[in-house]
């Protein structure tokens, strides 16, 4: 029953970032959210309450490993290597969370008016924490002195692409779905500019 529970909670999550990420938070409705599942409307009900607290699912099931990405800046002091972990882990959370990617986008671009305040704090401390070690590095002259918090800026809109302009990107490439490979070399590419644009150095110790 425990993984009945889990496979439908998975399924219903699933369903409702695809449809929220089409229609937004206004113009969804639980009934839709319930078909697209596969599953009746009452077991979004039982397992969600309401559509405030599904949405707020949603939004946790990509703030989680938005959160854990930035587990390099908390582990390591080499700019080199926290840097190019964390670029491929953001460009992960578009690959494997691309629906409530868009959903948080979304959610952001329009004032962050459903986003619940314990959330909202937590990515700001990851934030604070970031910016920090990235200004320790060039007090350190590990790397140029470029602004944290636009750096921070420029990651965050160079990976989020990958899951918000995916139409865009497939029109592009001429490819109905991104390969693993196309994201690896994305990371990749990334990683190169940002460390050669910000004159990384490797530490020391």
């Amino acid at each position: 029953m425990a993984k009945i529970r889990e496979r439908n909670r998975e399924l219903i999550i699933q369903a409702a970032s695809e449809i929220f990420a089409a229609r937004g938070y206004a113009a969804t409705k639980t009934v839709d959210i319930a078909e697209h599942a596969g599953l009746p409307k009452a077991n979004v009900y039982y397992y969600f309450k309401s559509k405030k607290n599904l949405y707020r699912s949603v939004i946790e099931s990509v703030i989680e490993p938005l959160l854990q990405a930035a587990t390099p800046f908390y582990e390591n002091d080499d700019p080199t290597t926290v840097l190019a972990q964390y670029i491929r882990a953001k460009i992960r959370v578009s690959q494997q969370h691309p629906s409530a990617s868009k959903v948080f986008a979304s959610e952001i671009m329009h004032g962050a008016p459903h986003l619940p305040d314990d959330i909202a704090e937590q990515m700001m401390e990851q934030t604070r924490v970031s910016s920090d070690k990235i200004q320790s590095w060039i007090d350190r002259g590990l790397m140029d002195p470029v602004n944290p918090h636009h750096l921070l800026f420029t990651i965050w809109a160079s990976t989020q692409t990958y899951a918000d302009f995916d139409w865009q990107i497939s029109k592009v490439t001429g490819k109905d779905k991104m390969t693993q490979n196309d994201y690896d070399i994305a990371a990749d590419q990334l990683t190169r500019l940002i460390l050669k644009g910000c004159g990384v150095q490797p530490s020391q110790t």
